[in-house]
């Protein structure tokens, strides 16, 4: 109702939303799956060649993880839920559904980085209600829109800790930002993630570099005229993506990201410099000790330097240390 904002607002109805009771409308909990829908689990299971355990798993992952508020039960997402038991197939189905572009004008709007976004973002009751044209921060329109759940509360402030619920929203959301920050397009963007994944994933960090700069290459002014946030978009952006499929370790700050990257073969430890050069970058990797705590694994390390030039708007040199 508050998101009609034509009339006076209704006057001498309960607000429900967020009491504890009535948490468990809308959706499906995991009892309520497990109790309906087990056989269709089980033909889910035969179809992706899993256990009936490692399916429950894997949807638990994909489609569950929503709070209306707290403490309350897990709630799955039941538009994917119903529609991966009926395709017999684990993919993005409410993501899907919608092109959120107005999610990225918001962004912007609010001065919020990529990075911020589902990071530590907090509320109070009253901001879950806000009428769109009246808000003061994007969370009240990531809340409403699913985007964002309820994560945890702090009783002494009234304040909720909010998260992306699942996998589907968090890599959905992460996917659909990338053309809007980097020289991809939308029908690119899935397939060049999955080269960069293949190319961690073999050892050939040359190819990934190449395809890291074309995603620099011939990006507008307007679109980088906030130079260093534009490069820590785009590298938050692209190895976030990446990490759903390898193990990613990062931490950003102004100017730099620097990064550990897992793979069942390979670790890469990188750093990265703004106008400075890949040689520092290499030798901050070797003074500061990175690289020490992988110094009994198996696994083949390499020690990556990277610089970016803010002339050139692009990753200027990389250089690797074996």
């Amino acid at each position: 109702f508050s998101q009609l904002s034509i009339f006076s607002e209704l006057n001498n109805i309960s607000n429900v939303s967020m009491d504890e009771p009535y948490a468990a409308v809308c959706g499906i909990t995991e009892e309520e799956m497990l109790e309906r829908m087990l056989g269709h689990i089980e033909c889910l299971a035969g179809a992706l060649e899993m256990t009936c355990e490692e399916t429950r798993l894997k949807l638990k992952e994909k489609y569950d993880g929503y709070h209306f508020t707290w403490p309350s039960p897990d709630i799955y997402n039941p538009f994917s839920l119903l529609n991966a038991l009926e395709r017999k197939k684990i993919d993005n189905y409410w993501f899907g559904s919608g092109t959120p572009t107005y999610l990225v004008e918001m962004l912007r709007k609010f001065h919020v980085l990529p990075s911020e976004v589902g990071h530590s973002m907090q509320a109070m009751a009253s901001d879950f209600d806000a009428p769109t044209e009246k808000m003061e921060s994007i969370v009240p329109l990531l809340y409403q829109s699913g985007y964002l759940t309820i994560k945890g509360y702090d009783k002494e402030f009234g304040m909720y800790r909010l998260g992306f619920p699942n996998r589907e929203v968090e890599e959905g959301f992460v996917r659909f930002l990338l053309p809007f920050y980097a020289n991809v397009n939308k029908v690119e963007s899935p397939f060049e993630i999955q080269k960069f994944v293949r190319e961690v994933r073999s050892g050939d960090y040359d190819s990934f570099f190449r395809r890291l700069q074309s995603f620099f290459a011939d990006t507008t002014y307007e679109v980088i005229r906030e130079q260093e946030l534009h490069y820590e978009n785009v590298l938050f952006i692209v190895f976030k993506l990446v990490g759903f499929y390898t193990q990613v370790e990062y931490h950003t700050s102004k100017g730099r990201i620097d990064l550990v990257l897992q793979t069942h073969k390979f670790i890469y430890v990188m750093e990265f410099k703004l106008d400075g050069t890949a040689e520092e970058a290499l030798q901050q990797i070797n003074d500061k000790h990175y690289a020490l705590p992988f110094a009994s694994d198996r696994r083949k390390l390499f020690k990556i330097g990277v610089n970016f030039s803010a002339e050139t708007r692009n990753i200027e040199k990389w250089i690797v240390e074996e």
